[in-house]
């Protein structure tokens, strides 16, 4: 199959990606992640992740590419998440996309890390549906997106989070329950064993008034710290597994509720779920079940490409090489906090015409 090879690099967090795409299809999609190293401190320490992309970057490329059966020489363009993320990760990951594109002369591609995790989604189930919702669940970000073309238009924010985004709700809460870190995959463990009904917590933002796009978990995650607290200061053993399942069950209801809403507002057929969160067991199935209820198709990417990857980013170059994208400069820098507006961080064409 003909077409450009894209290479994409992702190192915003704590893993450290390398993915190659050419026409939409997945050619090699490698992970290594620090998890482990941060296990420790409860949390991901930013000089551990960046030591760790520098150790990693070059075993991980060479993986991806012998997976795909293709020297450097072969591709025919770099892709890299320039922001959001860490700075220090974001900068090794940076640096090392701009000495594999000088090394092999192909043009180089900014990409913005959120817009990765919609593009991923396409290596599983095809082109995107125009228009679509996208409802983004990780660590770091819950967003509620209305999608038209993802590399030429802008992205629309229906929603995001006020404080703490849904990952890092059951981060800190599974610590607060002594469950090990990262906390969503062992919330997700513990719950199997619980009742989700045993502990009624609040579903934050979901009142007559409230934003009905909006996200907020820092106060559930209050209601789950002071549950736990009453029954330590009891002397009662605190039911970890119904405090998961009902945890759980809290989360999956306003992610859900609040993406239907959306789907039904924008007369939507389509909702896409994508990032860590995506791999929750209970927001998956209560999704399906309210998206089948309302004759909404759900789309979520395969578990592997939910977590950060490098296969998301060169999705995204793909989709921007084909769109006829300006590539970034080989001077172009990081942006740990760059908003979601375009899928590159390089302006395109059609921009660059409304800016002069």
């Amino acid at each position: 199959m003909g077409g450009p090879v894209v290479l994409g690099i992702e190192s915003s967090c704590d893993e450290t990606g390398a993915g190659i795409v050419r026409n939409g299809k997945l050619l090699a999609h490698v992970v290594a992640s620090s998890m482990d190293e941060h296990a420790r401190f409860g949390g991901v320490v930013p000089e551990i992740a960046a030591r760790a992309h520098l150790q990693s970057f070059t075993p991980v490329v060479r993986q991806a590419l012998d997976q795909a059966g293709l020297r450097l020489g072969q591709i025919d363009a770099v892709a890299v998440t320039t922001g959001p993320g860490l700075s220090g990760a974001l900068q090794v990951g940076l640096a090392g996309a701009k000495s594999l594109a000088y090394a092999a002369g192909v043009p180089l591609y900014g990409v913005h890390h959120l817009a990765g995790h919609v593009a991923a989604d396409t290596l599983e189930h095809g082109p995107l549906p125009t228009p679509c919702v996208v409802l983004i669940v990780s660590g770091g970000h819950t967003s509620l997106l209305l999608v038209r073309d993802l590399v030429r238009e802008p992205i629309l924010h229906l929603g995001d989070t006020l404080d703490d985004a849904a990952g890092e709700c059951f981060d800190k809460v599974a610590r607060i329950l002594g469950l090990p870190y990262p906390g969503g995959p062992a919330i997700d463990r513990a719950a199997r064993d619980g009742d989700p009904r045993a502990v009624h917590f609040p579903r934050p933002l979901t009142r007559g008034g409230d934003d009905p796009y909006a996200f907020s978990f820092s106060g559930l995650k209050t209601a789950a710290a002071r549950w736990v607290e009453k029954h330590r200061l009891r002397g009662i053993d605190v039911p970890v597994a119904d405090g998961a399942a009902a945890l759980q069950e809290a989360v999956a209801d306003v992610l859900s509720r609040k993406a239907l809403a959306a789907c039904k507002a924008y007369d939507v057929k389509t909702l896409i779920v994508v990032g860590g969160v995506a791999a929750n067991s209970r927001v998956r199935a209560l999704t399906e079940q309210r998206c089948a209820a309302a004759g909404v198709e759900l789309r979520v990417p395969p578990m592997t490409l939910c977590t950060d990857n490098g296969a998301m980013i060169a999705a995204v170059g793909d989709l921007l090489v084909r769109s006829g994208a300006e590539p970034a400069p080989l001077d172009v820098s990081t942006d740990p906090s760059a908003p979601l507006k375009y899928a590159s961080l390089t302006p395109l064409p059609a921009q660059l015409a409304r800016a002069a």
